[in-house]
């Protein structure tokens, strides 16, 4: 059974970095592309990033790519996003996601368990 839990949210400012940790309690994270997404008040989800079984293969969306740096480690069932530069913009509550699949997803309906997610909050 697949049980996600996201960590490592919090109020930071502009310009400050955050890593957030997703980890499978579950135990079945290592054959599954995993994914991070993010929704912010009043607005639809997003895809933030996404990384395949191995590691090897990643994707981000243009607004975060060159700041965020999805990763996993796979011995510890645990997948890590790490933000820097953080903008006012990032603002979000962030979701880790598990597609049932090796091959990496950039839509929300593509994955099928998701995590509570993690409240970031990037102030001016």
């Amino acid at each position: 059974q697949v049980q996600l839990v996201e960590s490592g949210g919090g109020l930071v400012q502009a310009g400050d970095s955050l890593r957030l940790s997703c980890e499978d309690s579950g135990r079945t994270f290592n054959n599954y592309a995993m994914g991070w997404f993010r929704q912010a008040p009043g607005k639809e989800r997003e895809f933030v990033a996404t990384i395949n079984w191995s590691g090897g293969i990643k994707y981000y969306s243009d607004s975060v790519k060159g700041r965020f740096t999805i990763s996993r480690d796979n011995a510890k069932n645990t997948v890590f996003l790490q933000m820097n530069s953080l903008k006012p913009t990032d603002t979000a509550v962030y979701y880790c996601a598990l597609r049932a699949s090796v091959v990496i997803a950039r839509t929300a309906h593509d994955y099928k368990y998701w995590g509570q997610g993690t409240q970031v909050t990037v102030s001016p």
